[in-house]
């Protein structure tokens, strides 16, 4: 069965489209699908036939049919936003869209369609803060969590603004058959440095959320209560080789689907930070870092997690590489222009 890679370009209006090869993580460029608006993010369904993309420049969010002989991609609706989604995650029974709004300070739920697509109206949309950047919802699927930076726009390519972020987790109970979101108590975690918590990830077997530390340059690791469902911190280490001072934030974080390997982009540093996670209680461990394009905002793993492939926002290259699978280290494979400004990387298994 094929598998396939997808780019959001921003600046080019486009989603670039590759066969992907899972034996040799070698890609095969196709097509490209034109989208207007700056395509920026991509999730798809838990049935993976409907891409979901968020576009930044006309604020909203699309719904692509996905061909599963090919990989190709055929648009069944689209709905604007008043801000222009960040992020954007099903839950975890594939009935709800969920995103996050940055600028907008604010996050929300859409009910899916029957054919997956997203609907025409959320129905639930809550005001956080400024700096909303992920959300996703835990394995039980009752509880959810929106972390926010420390400020807005602090990435090597813009300058920082005047409008901060509070530097801060909030947490919400998720109702699976409604989809409304309440907040928790405690409603954040509050943090007494400015780590500037970006994205996150959920442990596939133990009650722990890994967060992208943006300003602090680290991951945060945290215990999750499945009865009240808050969390509490459990670990902190950077991302950076020892002794590095140079400006640097970090992006995304992404988890091997078995949880034994964990990766982060360093944005300065330019390169993809590697930890082997401990089985029995979810402890990070640095394996190192490979170095990879400049300003690598987006990353993504194939689903059986054995490659990485990262985007280089300055760049407009992805850059591929092998996991090991003995130590979590990246050997470089293959390097692949992509186009202006790619903000997105999805890799999907299109069989059954």
């Amino acid at each position: 069965m094929p598998y396939a890679l997808y780019v959001c370009v921003q600046d080019d209006d486009k989603i670039a489209v590759f066969d992907l090869d899972p034996a040799t993580g070698a890609l095969t460029p196709k097509a490209p699908v034109p989208v207007s608006g700056g395509p920026s993010w991509l999730a798809i369904s838990l049935n993976r036939q409907v891409l979901y993309v968020g576009q930044r420049n006309h604020p909203a969010i699309s719904s692509f049919r996905i061909d599963h002989r090919t990989g190709g991609l055929t648009e069944r609706g689209r709905v604007t936003t008043e801000h222009a989604p960040t992020y954007l995650a099903p839950d975890r029974t594939g009935r709800y869209l969920l995103s996050a709004y940055y600028q907008g300070g604010a996050v929300a739920v859409h009910r899916l369609a029957s054919d997956g697509a997203v609907g025409a109206a959320p129905v639930a949309s809550l005001a956080t803060a400024t700096g909303a950047h992920a959300i996703g919802t835990d394995r039980s699927n009752r509880f959810a969590f929106v972390p926010h930076i420390a400020r807005l726009n602090d990435n090597v390519l813009e300058p920082p603004r005047d409008n901060p972020g509070p530097n801060v987790i909030f947490q919400f109970r998720f109702d699976a058959e409604s989809g409304r979101l309440t907040p928790n108590s405690p409603s954040r975690v509050e943090l007494a440095e400015p780590l500037g918590p970006r994205h996150l990830c959920f442990h596939p077997t133990l009650d722990l959320v890994y967060f992208s530390n943006e300003q602090g340059c680290s991951v945060g690791a945290y215990r999750l209560d499945p009865a009240t469902g808050t969390l509490s911190a459990a670990q902190r280490i950077s991302t950076l080789p020892e002794g590095y001072s140079a400006r640097n934030t970090c992006s995304q974080i992404h988890l091997t689907p078995s949880g034994q390997y964990l990766y982060v982009g360093n944005r300065g540093h330019n390169s993809i930070a590697s930890f082997a996670v401990n089985p029995s209680n979810g402890e990070l461990r640095s394996v190192g870092q490979a170095a990879t394009e400049a300003v690598p905002s987006a990353f993504g793993l194939d689903p059986q997690g054995r490659f990485v492939f990262a985007a280089g926002t300055a760049t407009g290259r992805l850059a591929s590489y092998r996991i090991n699978s003995e130590t979590g280290a990246l050997t470089p494979l293959a390097t692949y222009d992509v186009g202006r400004r790619p903000a997105a990387v999805l890799a999907a298994h299109l069989g059954d």
